[in-house]
């Protein structure tokens, strides 16, 4: 393999997400002094939290040591793709690129635009938090009792322009993967820390969706708006105009 103007540490960070995980054979002195010195901001910390409690996901794969964490949004969400890559680039060693799938007839076409982050340590702490590994929920997504302490306006804003949607004044949440306690937590936190009540509802036993009322909303709304992406500004009830 021929590698032309990148440093050593891109040769390494290639090697790790093409061949597998760092714990493999290339896990060697120069990746592990670099990846050691890795760390998150706190931008980038509460935007995964967001992430985690909407589309975003993380795998600890089989062999690995340590999870990674994927992003994977629809073809016309591809500068909400971007917007995520920028915060996260220092851990992605590829930009954001398509994914194809192929009909029953054979016709390939575009799905959706993703990217993914190298595996590591500090990753793995926020999968600690946010999977479980009880028999019944394995590999499912949880809401860690702490959430409260986890959340700021930009993860709230990640939460909502992941799976939030604006109807009749109003801002919806799907949360289906959520137990119904997991989202008493979520609305505790929610007051607690912002004074915003949720209330939430049985979606035809699909699972609950949570949702604001028009004046809760408007709070809602006030708090995040700075950290919507202007593509995604309908999912607040606003045109994609300033």
């Amino acid at each position: 393999m021929k590698f032309t103007g990148v440093s050593e540490i891109d040769i390494l960070i290639h090697m790790v997400n093409t061949v597998g995980s760092c714990e493999s054979k290339y896990w060697n002195i120069s990746w592990r002094s670099f990846k050691k010195g890795m760390s998150l901001t706190p931008l980038q910390r509460s935007f995964i939290i967001g992430s985690m409690l909407g589309d975003g996901t993380m795998r600890i794969g089989k062999g690995a040591i340590n999870a990674n964490f994927k992003v994977d949004h629809c073809l016309a969400q591809q500068e909400y793709v971007r917007w995520k890559y920028e915060i996260l680039k220092d851990f992605v060693p590829t930009e954001p690129r398509l994914s194809y799938r192929t009909t029953k007839d054979g016709v390939r076409y575009k799905k959706s635009w993703w990217f993914r982050t190298i595996r590591h340590p500090i990753l793995t702490e926020i999968y600690r938090e946010f999977y479980t590994t009880d028999t019944y929920r394995c590999g499912r997504k949880i809401v860690p009792e702490n959430i409260v302490d986890l959340l700021d306006p930009l993860a709230i804003a990640v939460w909502i322009m992941d799976d939030g949607s604006y109807n009749k004044d109003k801002i919806d949440i799907s949360t289906y993967s959520f137990t119904l306690r997991e989202i008493e937590i979520l609305k505790e936190a929610m007051h607690k820390k912002f004074c915003i009540k949720m209330s939430y509802y049985n979606d035809r036993d699909i699972g609950y969706r949570m949702y604001c009322s028009k004046s809760e909303t408007q709070k809602l709304v006030n708090l995040i708006y700075p950290y919507i992406v202007s593509s995604m500004r309908y999912k607040i009830g606003l045109s994609l105009t300033p």
